[in-house]
């Protein structure tokens, strides 16, 4: 039995930025999935999962299946898809998952699970030459077409990197970054507010759709393509959506930059201050926090606590997509324990959980 991991990742800055070619701030975490895999030659990938039912995928029908969408079995099928498209080889195997990472978790489990296919397929067929940033892409298109997920690059190669980086997507700077939030004096957190992520498709794709829109004003496909400048010369109606997130997009963009500078000097009170910023632009510019297709109130309330348990002493703002899901939250330590125990009193036990960055 060979062993395999990939590692569940946050997003520390750059909140819907990457599918726009922008930049974002993110790192690989401590918890994963884990798998202990044998190679078998039936072109049948099976997999047992505790708490799961056990799967096939037959690796002979790489066809989209709708009815996959947001499965696992879709992100199997997916990375053996991307690697025919690349002419890379696949087969089948036999493997059994341990999952640190829950779904809603916040840790993009989604991504990590196609990565840590992606390096299953890597290892056993490809003697592991394929780069992180392929297995990235492989991911990626995988989460894309067959699961049905119009992300961007950024968790996938986070999960892939398997640590701290600041990545612009537009030059495809990659950067590694000593993000140590415990030598700041500093504990990060996640909270899962318990909201679901179903039926939030729609409100998803509207963000880089929206995003798009405006870009198109400038003859360019996405906004990072798109000199700030010129957005904010022209004379936009400002109650207008899509030119409330495409602001929220440029003045992010310029945050991450920031955020990634204060965190490699050390400099806490520096990257509270711009991490509030961001969660402030969230909530007001990308509106990522209610949508009406559920009316769903659990992140806003996340979001309400944290600031009545925080401001003034921390920072607090929306993680990953939102609609549902965590509030992510930074503060000096010594508040971390009443943090925990307020979220908890609202959210559920051990819904909020200390994250520590690889």
């Amino acid at each position: 039995m060979e062993k395999f991991f990939a590692p569940g990742r946050t997003e520390l800055a750059g909140n819907h930025t990457d599918h726009q070619k922008g930049r974002v701030l993110a790192s690989a975490v401590d918890k994963g999935i884990y798998a202990e895999v044998e190679q078998n030659f039936d072109n049948i990938v099976r997999i047992r999962s505790e708490g799961f039912e056990d799967m096939e995928i037959d690796l002979l029908d790489l066809d989209i299946h709708p009815e996959e969408f947001g499965s696992s079995k879709s992100l199997v099928r997916g990375v053996a898809s991307a690697l025919f498209d690349l002419d890379a080889r696949f087969g089948g195997f036999n493997a059994v998952i341990r999952s640190e990472l829950n779904s809603g978790s916040g840790l993009s489990s989604s991504a990590a699970f196609a990565v840590l296919i992606g390096r299953i397929f890597n290892g056993l067929y490809n003697n592991s030459e394929l780069e992180p940033k392929a297995i990235a892409l492989l991911a990626q298109q995988a989460e894309n077409l067959h699961f049905g997920k119009p992300c961007g690059l950024m968790d996938q190669l986070a999960c892939a990197l398997g640590k701290a980086v600041y990545i612009d997507f537009l030059t495809g700077d990659i950067q590694p970054v000593n993000a140590d939030f415990g030598r700041m004096g500093l504990t990060l957190c996640l909270t899962d507010t318990g909201g679901s992520h179903a039926g939030l498709d729609t409100s998803y794709a509207r963000i880089p759709a929206d995003m798009r829109y405006i870009a198109s004003f400038f003859g360019k496909e996405v906004l990072g393509q798109v000199r700030p400048e010129d957005f904010f010369s022209k004379k936009w109606d400002t109650t207008d959506r899509p030119v409330r997130r495409a602001k929220h997009f440029f003045d992010e963009n310029e945050r991450v930059p920031k955020m990634r500078d204060a965190l490699i000097e050390g400099n806490a009170e520096e990257y509270m201050r711009l991490m509030n910023e961001s969660g402030r632009s969230s909530e007001k510019y990308l509106n990522n926090i209610v949508t009406s297709v559920t009316d769903d109130r659990k992140l806003e309330n996340g979001l309400i606590l944290s600031e009545k348990l925080l401001d003034g002493i921390g920072a607090w703002r929306v993680h990953g997509g939102g609609f549902a899901g965590c509030v992510q939250a930074l503060m000096p330590t010594e508040y971390f324990d009443r943090y925990k125990k307020e979220m908890e009193r609202s959210f559920g036990d051990c819904a909020c959980r200390e994250l520590k960055l690889n």
